[in-house]
C-alpha cells in the first residue's frame, strides 16, 4: 500500500481521530443551538453516533470496504437525534463508496464522499438547505472538482469548502439568522473531516482510539455481589452477537435471516436479527446463550459478544423502576397480541402517566436525551405484538424511530410523528384496541392536530426571539418555538403564558409540572386557569421532567 493510500485500518484510525476531535468541540457544537432554552445536544448526538462505529484499528480489516461497512453498521444502531440519523447515513453511503475496494485512494475517497452525501440526504423527506447537508454537499463537490492528489489534500480541501458553505448557512435558514448562529450540525460535521484529516497528517496528536472511547457515557456500575452463590437464574441473560457471515460455511449473499429468528424463537425471546451485507445481528433474552452461541458459529465468526444476567441487571434497578415495565422479563413465550405502544418521554411521572393510558414501552429521553436507534429496538423486541406503533414525541427523535422501524422486522411497526408529550397524551386518552391498528392510528392523528403544547423554561443566552429581548436566566413561555410571555419570576412567566394561549373550546387543560417546580405554585396555577377559563377542567401531573418547569396541555 503506497503512503496516500487508505485501508481498513487507516479508514479506522481516520474515525477515532474524528471522534477525538469532534469530542474537543462537543459543547462548543451544542451551544450553537437556535432557541434559548437547554436544548443543544447536536455535538453530544453526532459524537455518540460517530462512536459506534469506533473500533480499536489494530483489530480491525484491513479492508476498506468491510471496515466501512462495520463502522457503518455501529453507526445506524447508535444514531441518535436528527444530525446522528443524518450522519449514520452519510457514511453508510461512504461505504457503498468504498465496498469495492481493498483500499483507496483521493479518487476513490472523493467518490464516496459523493455517495455519502447521496444517501444522507436520501434520508430526509423533505432536505432542508442551510444545514449539515448543505455543508457536506457543497464542500464535497467543490473538494472533488479540485486539483488534489492525496486523501490528506482531498480532506483538506472539504474543511475549507465547508468552512465557508458553514458561513453561509445563516442566509439560507432565516431562523438562523434570527438566532445569530451558523448551523450546528454543519459545524460538527467540519470538526469530523479535520479529525479525520489530522490523522492522515499527524496533526492529531494521542491516542485517538483511547480518547474517542472517553466520550462514550458511562456505564451504571453493577453490584455483582447481588448475585450470590445461592441466588436463581430468574430472568435469563440477554444476549447480543455480531456476526461475520462466512462464505466457508453458508452462502452469504443469499443467507436468509429467516431460519435465524425461526431458531431463536426456541430459545428464548425478546428477538432482533437482521443482516446488513455479511454482518449479521442478534439480539435475545434467553436462558441458554451457549446454544446461541454454538448455533451462530454455523454460519460464520463472531465480530463481537455481550451476554448479561438479567437476574444481576434487575436487581441494580431502583424499585420503582423494577417494578415498571422497563425491568427485564422472564423468558415466557405468548401469542403476539394485535398491537403495542412504545413511547418516548423525561420524567418518571410523564412515563407513568403514559403508561396509565395503555403504553406498553416508554424509552426515557427528550429534549437534549434523545434514544439511539438501538434504543427503539430493543423497546420493540420487549413487546410481543403484531404491530408496534411509536410516539418519538420530538422532532429531533422522529428519523432515528424510522430509522430503528426500517431495520426491525418481527413486527410492523408504525412511526406516529409527534413532537410534544400533549400529542402523544391526547393520541392515547382516546386510543380504541377494538379498531383495526390502521383506523386506531388515523383516530390518534386526528386527534393530535387539536392539541397545543406550550411550556416554561430557563432561557439559557441572551437573545432577540420574536418581539423579545430575552436575557439569560430568565423565565420563557413559548408554544413551539414562538415566545409569547419571559419574565425574571417563574409563576408570572407561566400565568402569561396561559393568557396568550387560545383556548378556544378545549375543554380540558394538563398542566404537567417538572422538578424545579413547586407543588403551592403549581396550584396558584392552576387556580389562575379556573378563574380565567371557568368551562376548562383543569388537572395537574407531577411530571417531574427536566428542562421544562411547566409543559400545559390544551386538549
Amino acid at each position: 500500500m503506497s503512503a496516500s493510500n487508505i485501508n481498513g485500518i487507516v479508514f479506522l484510525r481516520m474515525l477515532s481521530s474524528a471522534a477525538a476531535n469532534l469530542k474537543k468541540h462537543e459543547e462548543e457544537v451544542n451551544d450553537l443551538n437556535v432557541f434559548p432554552i437547554p436544548d443543544g445536544d447536536t455535538g453530544s448526538n453526532m459524537l455518540l453516533t460517530l462512536l459506534g462505529g469506533v473500533s480499536d484499528p489494530d483489530s480491525g480489516d484491513a479492508d476498506v470496504g468491510k471496515a466501512a461497512k462495520t463502522a457503518a453498521d455501529g453507526m445506524l444502531m447508535c444514531a441518535r437525534g436528527n444530525s446522528g440519523v443524518i450522519l449514520s447515513q452519510f457514511f453508510s453511503g461512504m461505504a457503498d463508496g468504498l465496498s469495492r475496494f481493498n483500499e483507496t485512494g483521493r479518487d476513490g475517497l472523493a467518490a464516496a464522499f459523493e455517495a455519502g452525501v447521496r444517501k444522507a440526504y436520501g434520508a430526509v423527506l423533505e432536505p432542508v438547505e442551510g444545514t449539515v447537508l448543505t455543508v457536506a454537499r457543497e464542500s464535497s463537490e467543490f473538494a472533488g472538482a479540485a486539483d488534489s492528489d492525496t486523501p490528506e489534500k482531498f480532506l483538506g480541501d472539504v474543511v475549507e469548502a465547508a468552512k465557508r458553505s458553514l458561513a453561509r448557512t445563516p442566509e439560507l435558514l432565516k431562523v438562523l439568522k434570527d438566532a445569530g448562529v451558523v448551523d450546528s450540525g454543519g459545524a460538527g460535521f467540519i470538526y469530523i473531516v479535520e479529525g479525520m484529516k489530522g490523522s492522515l497528517t499527524g496533526e492529531t496528536g494521542g491516542d485517538a482510539f483511547t480518547e474517542s472511547r472517553g466520550g462514550a457515557r458511562e456505564a451504571k456500575e453493577i453490584d455483582y455481589e447481588r448475585f450470590t452463590s445461592d441466588s436463581v437464574l430468574e430472568y435469563g441473560y440477554c444476549t447480543e452477537v455480531l456476526v461475520r457471515l462466512q462464505n466457508s460455511k453458508c452462502d452469504v449473499e443469499n443467507f436468509d435471516v429467516g431460519i435465524v429468528r425461526d431458531f431463536l424463537q426456541t430459545v428464548g425471546d425478546s428477538i432482533v436479527a437482521f443482516r446488513s451485507g455479511s454482518a449479521l445481528k442478534i439480539h435475545v433474552h434467553t436462558m441458554t446463550p451457549d446454544r446461541v452461541l454454538a448455533y451462530c458459529r454455523r454460519y460464520g465468526e463472531f465480530l463481537t459478544v455481550k451476554i448479561e444476567n438479567m437476574s444481576l441487571q434487575h436487581s441494580n434497578l431502583d424499585p420503582e423502576t423494577a417494578a415498571g415495565s422497563d425491568s427485564p422479563k422472564k423468558h415466557i413465550t405468548t401469542k403476539a397480541k394485535l398491537f403495542g405502544i412504545v413511547c418516548v418521554a423525561s420524567g418518571e411521572g410523564v412515563a407513568r402517566c403514559f403508561r396509565d393510558l395503555g403504553a406498553d414501552e416508554i424509552i426515557s429521553g427528550g429534549q437534549s436525551m434523545n434514544p439511539s436507534t438501538k434504543d427503539f429496538i430493543d423497546a420493540f423486541s420487549e413487546i410481543n405484538a403484531e404491530h408496534i406503533i411509536v410516539f418519538p414525541n420530538n422532532s429531533n427523535i422522529i428519523l432515528a424511530a424510522q430509522q430503528a422501524a426500517s431495520i426491525y422486522k418481527d413486527a410492523k411497526v408504525t412511526v406516529v410523528n409527534s413532537v410534544s408529550i400533549g400529542q402523544c397524551h391526547a393520541a392515547l386518552t382516546i386510543m380504541n384496541p377494538l379498531l383495526p391498528p390502521d383506523e386506531m392510528i388515523s383516530e390518534m392523528e386526528e386527534s393530535m392536530s387539536e392539541v397545543v403544547t406550550a411550556a416554561v423554561s430557563r432561557c439559557v443566552r441572551d437573545a432577540h426571539q420574536d418581539v423579545f429581548d430575552l436575557h439569560s436566566g430568565q423565565y420563557i413561555g413559548f408554544t413551539g418555538k414562538k415566545v409569547v410571555s419571559a419574565d425574571n419570576d417563574r409563576f408570572d412567566t407561566a400565568r402569561m403564558l396561559v393568557d396568550a394561549l387560545d383556548f378556544g373550546d378545549r375543554e380540558v387543560c394538563i398542566i404537567f409540572s417538572g422538578r424545579e417546580a413547586v407543588p403551592e405554585e403549581t396550584e396558584e396555577l392552576k387556580a389562575h386557569i379556573e378563574r380565567t377559563r371557568p368551562f376548562t377542567e383543569v388537572y395537574c401531573v407531577n411530571g417531574e421532567q427536566e428542562i421544562y418547569d411547566y409543559i400545559i396541555v390544551l386538549e
